[in-house]
């Protein structure tokens, strides 16, 4: 009978943890984030070594570096990851710290506002099926795929975002 108890103890506490948005990741340390816009490719690496790939969505207008607020273009450049939202309205999210200061002063040229809020997530639920570049200038992909990247990638990890 305490075999039994405990047996149904750990099924309830194994099933509740694998209906969790937050996943667990024991492997080596993800050292950088690499983007391949032109590919629709987004790496992550531990040194040379590629553990994880991913096909993702990009912005709206995906060729081209982004300059100013709503020009639905994904940045390219090295940046940080540097925040994280457990509650994004794009399932989970991990922010990258667009804009620099050399993004601004940029966006300043051109008198507009250089934008911000970039982040790597999920996909809202009116955009589980759809197309392939639909954020505003932000890297998607798959919920699941999410959950993974999100236990993975720590703040403070570098990400290079290339054309």
């Amino acid at each position: 009978m305490r075999f039994f108890r405990l047996a149904i103890i750990l099924c309830l506490a194994l099933g509740a943890t694998a209906c969790s948005k937050f996943a667990r990741y024991d492997g080596p340390e993800v050292t950088q984030v690499v983007v391949n816009k032109g590919a629709r490719q987004m790496y992550l690496l531990h040194n040379s070594e590629v553990l994880k790939a991913y096909e993702v969505g990009l912005g709206f207008a995906p060729i081209g570096n982004k300059f100013v607020e709503g020009d639905g273009r994904t940045p390219e450049g090295d940046y940080l990851i540097d925040r994280r939202n457990p509650n994004s309205e794009f399932y989970l999210s991990i922010g990258i710290d667009y804009p620099r200061l050399e993004d601004i002063e940029e966006a300043r040229a051109l008198g507009q506002p250089p934008g911000g809020d970039i982040f790597i997530h999920g996909r809202p639920y009116k955009n589980r099926k759809g197309g392939q570049d639909w954020t505003a200038g932000c890297i998607a992909v798959t919920n699941r795929e999410m959950r993974e990247i999100y236990a993975m990638v720590k703040n403070g990890t570098p990400i290079r975002i290339n054309p």
